[in-house]
């Protein structure tokens, strides 16, 4: 794997945990919006990920997932694993099928005949923590990203 792969490696992990931190921002931003353009609550929404060769990405095909490799020797496997670097993709983005939760206040604007209003299913305290380890895993996508440049940097030294 050459250093510009294990930068474009760290992109594309780093793409990613923005769609998270994104996504997470949003359900916090919204943990209390009773009422949408369809009508209903917020409803909470999170991402999916999937890994994907990145010779595939790169070309942009569909995923389609292959073993590792077949070979007569180990080593002979070995290579053809190490050949198989995969990539982080966001694959979606789903909603909650979490039911909404309902209180009793028939003083909210939102609130039915029966004086209940429905709640988005948004738990704000995952959500602060999916924005952290999202966050977390971001500084560690650039830390790795800074890394393979500063190889680059010294490799590039070496040359002259």
């Amino acid at each position: 794997m050459d250093l510009l792969t294990a930068i474009e490696i760290s992109a594309r992990g780093l793409s990613a945990e923005r769609t998270r931190v994104n996504v997470a921002s949003m359900n916090i931003a919204n943990a209390h919006v009773t009422k949408t353009i369809d009508g209903g609550p917020y409803r909470a929404k999170s991402v999916v990920f999937e890994a994907v060769p990145l010779e595939v990405e790169k070309r942009g095909e569909s995923s389609n997932s292959q073993g590792i490799g077949r070979g007569e020797g180990f080593q002979q496997v070995l290579d053809q694993a190490i050949k198989k670097v995969e990539v982080v993709k966001v694959a979606k983005v789903v909603e909650n099928p979490d039911p909404f939760k309902e209180v009793y206040d028939p003083t909210h604007p939102d609130a039915d005949k029966n004086g209940m209003v429905r709640l988005p299913n948004v738990n704000v305290v995952e959500e602060m923590v999916d924005l952290m380890n999202a966050q977390r895993a971001y500084e560690a996508g650039v830390t790795a990203m800074n890394t393979a440049k500063q190889m680059a940097m010294k490799a590039l030294e070496i040359g002259r």
